[in-house]
């Protein structure tokens, strides 16, 4: 008895959990990656919009108390009240009269100004008027130019004098807290990616439980233990689906390693008792010396067994090409009346040595290969006329329309049971009325019948219409489904 199998860890590459979870991480990391760089962009937005603001108010505000005095002197005269009036230590504050040096200047960086066009006195300033520059050290610095009226002179100006103001706004604080706020950022994705990774392994292997369950109960089927099927109950939809098919596999092929077992057994006694009868009988006249008139007949018997044994082998290849042929067969239309004829006057003398006739009633035609048609109907007739009660009439019934074909097969026979009709398409099965019976059958006719009907993709059942009478119906596709592909080579049953 073979042991079930131990379920072996894969070699040579990643579980499902390790991929589901890779995948499942990388996914994580590119979202996470993705929305970083889109808060880092926000807030880089955001802290420059507030220093563009910041540098345009206070531009603004000095515009506004610049105007507010009388002259230039009293500017250079309180110049702490105008360096006091920029946030960072940093940030640039530069006041010149039009074309001269810098009356105020405060410069700690030393940094050098871009070109820039002043604006107008009654210009406002705007985040489209600052131009953008970088200190050695990267760190960006927000430049604007604009000219303000000094003293209350007319509203155009020309009574006051024009001064140009040169502000820049150093980003030192922004960009402290951008490369802090990135840090955070970075380490809250890696924290998210590895939370993530680990939770979603945990739960791919509580999720795949069922899977490995699965895995282990189907390593215990062998062919010894075929009855052995998947648990269904408890197991998620998916899965579910899955356990029953392949269940509805298991009994297929159940089904299939019991009838091969029992066509071995069948096929090894219809083979033994040929071969029994030739040794029985070889042996028989090799004891003694014989006559050549003994020889003769011991000879005749003999190669009426190996025919017996030739038919057997050829009926067994047929079934087998039938089982496993990938082409149909070639079919032509023929008359069913004319047909039907022919087969019954070749056994009408088999059937008069047991008392029985033929009642034939057909018409219409029949689209099917004429070789296996004969061979499908011989069968069920010499069936028939095997089996069937002598003295009695066997009806043979044949009808076309658009639906195709059916022939119909009717002999009286004893009470047959709904076990043995379900049997008796099987390969060699005969019931213990036909052993004992007269009749030379090897069991495979009908199982021939029903092999070429499933090449020409009709049906063969048996039915018992009425108390005493067995029917065999044969029901053959129309000419627009038939097979059109080259024929399989019909043998004698």
């Amino acid at each position: 008895m073979n042991a079930a199998a131990p379920v072996s860890p894969p070699v040579g590459g990643w579980t499902l959990t390790a991929r589901v979870t890779a995948l499942f991480a990388l996914m994580t990391s590119l979202v996470v990656t993705g929305l970083g760089f889109y808060l880092d962009r926000a807030a880089s937005d955001a802290l420059s919009l507030r220093a563009d603001q910041a540098l345009i108010g206070r531009v603004e505000h000095f515009r506004n108390l610049m105007h507010d005095l009388y002259n230039v002197e009293q500017m250079e005269q309180r110049p702490a009240l105008f360096e006091s009036m920029m946030g960072n230590e940093q940030d640039v504050r530069i006041f010149r009269r039009l074309g001269e040096a810098p009356f105020i200047q405060s410069n700690p960086d030393h940094l050098t100004p871009p070109t820039m066009t002043p604006l107008p006195v009654r210009t406002p300033v705007t985040s489209a008027s600052l131009l953008t520059s970088e200190r050695a050290d990267g760190v960006r610095v927000r430049w604007v130019s604009a000219l303000a009226d000094v003293g209350k002179g007319g509203k155009d100006g020309k009574d006051g004098e024009v001064v140009e103001i040169v502000a820049a706004y150093v980003m030192v604080q922004e960009d402290q807290m951008m490369r802090s706020y990135r840090w955070r950022i970075a380490g809250a994705a890696t924290g998210a990616i590895v939370l993530t990774a680990l939770l979603g392994f945990l739960l791919l292997r509580r999720g795949l439980q069922p899977l490995e369950a699965m895995s282990q109960r189907a390593a215990q089927i062998t062919p010894d233990h075929l009855s052995a099927r998947l648990e269904q109950h408890g197991m998620p939809a998916e899965l579910r689906r899955v356990a029953l098919s392949f269940n509805a596999m298991l009994d297929r092929l159940e089904a299939g390693y019991d009838h091969l077992a029992q066509f071995s057994g069948d096929l090894a006694h219809e083979i033994r008792t040929p071969i029994n009868v030739l040794m029985g009988q070889s042996q028989v006249a090799l004891g003694q010396r014989r006559t050549p008139e003994e020889y003769e007949q011991l000879l005749e018997s003999n190669v009426e067994e190996l025919q017996r044994l030739a038919r057997i082998v050829e009926n067994i290849l047929f079934l087998a090409q039938a089982d496993h042929a990938t082409l149909a067969v070639d079919c032509t239309s023929f008359d069913l009346q004319e047909e039907l004829g022919k087969i019954t006057d070749y056994f009408e003398g088999i059937a008069d040595e047991r008392g029985m006739r033929f009642e034939l009633q057909a018409q219409g035609t029949c689209h099917a290969n004429l070789v296996m048609w004969r061979r499908a109907v011989s069968n069920l007739v010499i069936n028939a006329v095997r089996y069937g009660e002598a003295d009695s009439v066997i009806r043979i019934a044949a009808e076309s329309d658009a639906n195709g074909s059916r022939i119909l097969v009717d002999n009286r026979s004893d009470a047959i049971t709904a076990q043995v009709m379900a049997r008796m398409f099987d390969r060699f099965y005969r019931g213990d009325r036909s052993r004992s019976a007269f009749t030379e059958s090897n069991g495979l006719g009908l199982a021939i019948v029903k092999a070429i009907m499933a090449l020409h993709r009709g049906t063969a059942t048996v039915t018992s219409p009425q108390p005493g009478w067995i029917r065999l119906n044969l029901s053959f596709a129309p000419a627009a489904q038939a097979p059109l592909q080259p024929p399989l080579q019909p043998v004698a049953s």
